[in-house]
Order: C-alpha cells, then structure tokens, then sequence
C-alpha cells in the first residue's frame, strides 16, 4: 500500500487554477438559469470561504457540517471546510430531524452550511437554534434562525485567502456518517491520503481520465461512493461536473451533461430500463436489436434517450444488479463496470475490469488493496483509504477490526479461480427457520430482482418453517394493480418467478409464498437508508408479525390489503 504516491485534495483544486483558470468545473441548473463556475471562479470562492472561516477562530480541525442536495456550492463549500483547516461532516439532505440533531451534536459541529434539502422543515427541526449558520445561494434559513449568513453576502464582503494552504496527509479530512441501516448512523474517519487515493486511483484500472471527461453528480454527495468517484475523481483529473436540480429534470440534466462516466446504483438502472420498456417493449426491442440493419441504430437512439450515449465507462455499486439487467445494458453497448466498496474504505475496495466481466461478481482489487475471505466466509479487507475508525466509538472500532490489522467488513464472498470477488451474503443477515437451518436472504432477493416489475425485495422468515418474500412493486406497476387483469397477469408472471427461484435453491431456503406490498418503501418512510438499501429490521418490524396470518392463506402469491 505504501508504494502508492500520495495526492491531497487541496492539490487538484491549485493546479486546475493554475493550468486551466478558464475552464468550466461546475455547471449548475436552477429553475431555467443554468451557471457555469471555470475553476478560477471556484478557487476565487472557495478561498474566500476559507477566509470568512478562519475569521471565527475555530480551533484548527473543528468540525464544520454540510447539509444540501448536490450543487456547485456544496463542492466549495466542502473545498473552503478543508482549506480554512477544519474537518467536513456532510449530511444526507434526506434524513430525519432527530438523525439530524444526532450528528450535530455527535460530531460538535461548530458551524453548518446549510442548502436545498428533500424535507427542509423536518430537517430543520433538528438544527440547534444557537448553531451558526451559512445558507448556499438561493437557500432561505430556518424561520427565526438568529445566526444566519448568507454565502453571497460572505462572499462579497471577504478578502480571499491567499496562498496554497495545505493539509498532512494524516489528518483527519472528513466524518462521513453510515447509512444507519441499525440504529444511529456512526462518524466514519477518513484521511487526506484516503480520499486523495480514491480520487486518484479509483478508475486507474478502467480509464485515463482528463478534463475532457464529463460526469454527472446526482447520488448524494454526502455517501462515500458519489465523493469518491465524482468529487475526488473530478479534483485530481480535472473532469468537468454538471448537477441535477431534481427528479423532474433529470432527464434534462442528464443529456445537457452527455457525461462520458456515469455512476449509478441497481435501483435507479433498473428504473431507466423500465422507462425505456414502456415507449419500447422488449419484444420489439429485442426485434430491432436482432436485424443487423436496424440494430446500430436503435442501440445509438436508446442511449441517447437515456443521455448515455457519450460513456464510456459505466459504474453500478451498492448494491447486487441483477444478471438480466446487466445483459440488457450490455445488449445496448454499454458495458456495466460492478463495483464494490464501503463508507470505512471510501468506496475504494474492488472493481470488475471491461473484457473480465462476470456475472454476481464484483470484480478485482483496485490499487493497494489486499482482501482475505476468513473460516466464517466473511470479506476481510486491507486498503489505503480504510479509515482512522469510528469517531467517539474505540469499542466500536476495535470491534471493526482483526487482531492483525484487518477490517470486518461484515459481508460473505468467494474468490474465484481469476481473483474476482463474489459477494455471496452479510453475516449478520442470516437468518435460522423454525427447522434450525441457517438462510442468507441475500443471494435469493438477487434472484427474485430479475423480474422487472419487482423494483425492492426483502427475504424474511426467522422461525417460521420455510422463508418468505416480501416484495415491493415498480412504481408503474402498481399503477395497474387495480385493472384485474393487469393484476391476474402479474400474479401468473409472479408465481413462475417462485418456481424458477425455488428450483435453484436448497430445500431449507425455498420460499413459501411472495407477499406483495401496497405502497412504496422510501427514504422519507424510513423503510430504504439514502442510498437505497433496505432497512432490513423496519421491514421485519413492519410485516414479519403478519406472515402466520398470511400462510393461512395457502396462496402463492398474497397481496397487502390496507390496514392489515
């Protein structure tokens, strides 16, 4: 790991000044306004950010909160964090007021920078009323929030901060706090030298990048892998980065990026396949793509609907994708990069190589980093950006760790013959049936994922003589689930699903029955974490005590009623 040359943040942000002052970094929408920031513009602000917080004589590496969906100013304002010498503690811009005044507290942020968030007043009510507060363009603070400044007026009113301050590469750079799919999310510590490896390193195995590269940030900036792959990626190679002002324009956004990298997670694939399959139904996608004269140009025009059709490399993570879906984005040209990473290493951990791909395999390791596979089957990683450990929690952090050095990564796999890496389950998921055998639930809800209606899965059944599916509709489909025959079709389609995934399975794994949900399992109702992960204890909280009443029912297939 040592052999690796260290690159700091901070150094990508001088040099892209220096050497491209005239370029476009940011490119950022805002109702029909769209600003372009050339890195000289940013450097300008970000130093004079940095200045405003040297002006509060904070002690150096204090913790300073960042809380706003993606946009240029939460790139600068995470550049001003580090250049002033404090430590950045990002938020997601989706979470509860109690998760919120959680992390506030937890992590003595003495100053937040507050922006656009999903649930703003929710959000807002964990705010202490005494925290200093700086609001990004165009963001109003709280109502009666007493210490408010807004970034134009700090902007304006401070001298920049001249020089190239620089931070060690052991310093603590930023807390960036899980997911908290259990319980109350923890501060995970990361370094200069993790995040400056990851930038630099985390595509070196796929791509040569340049400024000539465009990417589009959407995924929260506030998890690890969108920090890794698009903010430290874009400040070490100079890549040029668009944003997304929201779901609605997404599709705008997207194609005014025509990113040539593109960064996504399973659900969201999965979801821009299903929108391409409404205008175009497989059967005739598969026609067009089977007759050599039309093929090219169908692949070409689906692409470009989607906005794809200038990338060249395609990254998922998260989660699994399913082997089907990878076919389909393969079918259309585009080669779909598995990747595999934690909040612990910032993303930086495995990922397959274009030629080598693999079906349920997340590919090799990336640059200085080792893995082992333990007697219990779990994953056990070494890597240059594993973190400095939880903040506050040493027990935490101990536990976390092997006695020769090695991080838990809670997760199972295999290595196969050519060093690619399988996640085959977490260790903690195993559940144990009323026949005392043990079920991992995650493979089984990879392969109940292949329908393209079934958008969430959660396999379940502690206790219960055989598991159950429980299963959450695409949008779309549930749409249709009150036309009785749209509803007896996907029951049949349903039902062959249970039958096509039992017979791969042991007898003590096979599913009962599927249950099917009524509505929609979100961040805002706390059943998903940000990053579209489920919350595997709400789910059993919410539908395990129902699963006798359901088997009494002696169906294939039960459909939540309301109430129930």
């Amino acid at each position: 790991m040592s052999d690796l040359d260290t690159w700091l943040p901070l150094d990508g942000l001088y040099r892209w000044e220096r050497e491209l002052p005239d370029a476009v970094y940011l490119t950022q929408p805002c109702s029909d306004k769209v600003t372009d920031y050339t890195w000289a513009e940013v450097g300008e602000q970000v130093r004079r950010m940095a200045a405003h917080l040297r002006s509060l004589e904070l002690l150096p590496g204090s913790r300073v909160a960042l809380m706003s969906k993606n946009c240029a100013h939460w790139i600068m304002a995470d550049l001003a964090i580090w250049m002033a010498g404090h430590v950045s503690v990002p938020i997601y811009p989706s979470l509860n007021g109690e998760t919120v005044r959680y992390i506030l507290e937890h992590s003595e942020a003495q100053v937040l920078f507050l922006g656009r968030l999903e649930e703003a007043l929710e959000m807002a009510s964990g705010i202490a009323h005494e925290l200093p507060l700086v609001t990004l363009p165009g963001v109003s603070a709280p109502d009666g929030h007493p210490a408010t400044q807004a970034w134009e007026h700090l902007i304006a009113a401070t001298p920049p901060l001249p020089g190239s301050p620089q931070r060690q590469a052991d310093e603590l750079a930023t807390l960036v706090y899980t997911s908290g799919s259990t319980g109350m999310p923890k501060g995970v510590m990361l370094s200069f030298a993790a995040v400056g490896t990851a930038g630099r390193h985390i595509f070196s195995t796929v791509a040569t990048l340049g400024p000539q590269d465009r990417m589009l940030s959407y995924l929260p900036l506030a998890h690890a892998f969108e920090r890794a792959v698009v903010m430290a990626s874009s400040l070490c190679h100079g890549l040029r980065l668009y944003f997304n002002e929201s779901l609605a324009t997404f599709a705008t956004d997207i194609k005014r990026a025509r990113p040539t990298l593109f960064q996504s997670v399973p659900r969201l694939w999965i979801k821009f396949q299903l929108g391409v399959l409404q205008k175009l139904p497989q059967e005739q996608l598969d026609a067009l793509l089977a007759e050599p004269s039309t093929a090219v140009a169908v692949r070409k025009q689906v692409l470009s609907q989607l906005g794809l059709d200038e990338v060249r490399v395609a990254l998922t993570g998260s989660a699994p994708l399913p082997p089907s879906v990878l076919q389909w984005y393969h079918d259309l040209g585009l080669e779909m990069l598995e990747g595999y990473g934690m909040s612990e290493d910032f993303a930086y951990s495995h990922i397959s190589q274009p030629g080598c791909l693999r079906v349920g395999s997340v590919g090799h390791p990336q640059l200085g980093v080792t893995r082992r596979i333990a007697e219990n089957g779990e994953i056990q990683i070494k890597s240059p950006t594993s973190m400095q450990g939880y903040y506050k929690e040493p027990e935490k952090t101990a536990d976390a760790m092997t006695a020769d050095g090695w991080f838990r990564t809670g997760d199972m796999g295999e290595i196969d013959a050519s060093g690619r890496l399988r996640i085959t389950g977490r260790l903690k998921e195993l559940f144990k049936t009323g026949k005392g055998k043990y079920v991992a639930p995650v493979p089984i809800e990879n392969k109940l994922a292949n329908h393209p209606q079934v958008e969430v899965v959660c396999v379940t059944g502690s206790g219960q003589p055989q598991p159950v599916g429980i299963v959450m509709l695409s949008a779309a489909a549930l749409k249709l689930m009150d036309q009785q025959a749209a509803r007896r079709d996907l029951e049949g389609e349903l039902v062959a699903l249970l039958d096509s995934v039992n017979a791969t399975l042991d007898p003590h794994e096979r599913l009962d029955f599927l249950v099917v949900v009524d509505g929609q399992w979100t961040i805002a109702n706390g059943f998903l974490t940000p990053t579209m992960k489920i919350k595997r204890h709400i789910i059993e909280k919410r539908y395990d005590p129902q699963i006798d009443s359901w088997a009494q029912q002696r169906q294939r297939v039960v459909w939540e009623r309301s109430g129930t």
